[in-house]
């Protein structure tokens, strides 16, 4: 299979986490179902660091939001904070980690979730 940041970035991510006890996504779904590890692109989303004949090398920026239904305040935040380290501990060691946001309430559809973003970056090149 030819080199894609699909397949060698965010599959690569995803099949890393598949190990969280949470739904994980390697894009943002339609419908969530918590507990979830969402992959996000970032902002800046890719920064160059190399451009030459026969590759092209960036920097690639990710969010890895992790997602708890929010029914208690106490009950969400702990298994949040769980959940992200969790994450955390299963991230690739070619992985940069960047923060963590504060939790905050997000309502996707009907579902009330208790969300914190998680900051990654990634190198991939690509050969001509």
């Amino acid at each position: 299979m030819p080199s894609s940041i699909a397949t060698n970035i965010r599959g690569a991510l995803e099949t890393s986490l598949s190990g969280v006890a949470a739904s994980v996504y390697s894009e943002p779904p339609e419908t969530v179902i918590p507990p979830a590890a969402i992959i996000v692109p970032d902002e800046p989303y890719m920064e160059t660091e190399f451009i030459g004949d026969d590759s092209v090398r960036v920097k690639v920026n990710y969010t890895v939001s992790a997602a708890v239904a929010y029914y208690s305040n106490a009950g969400s935040l702990d298994n949040l904070e769980q959940l992200v380290i969790s994450i955390l501990a299963a991230l690739p060691l070619s992985y940069i980690v960047g923060n963590v946001s504060r939790p905050s309430v997000t309502q996707v559809g009907a579902t009330y979730l208790l969300v914190s973003d998680i900051s990654i970056s990634t190198y991939y090149t690509q050969t001509n």
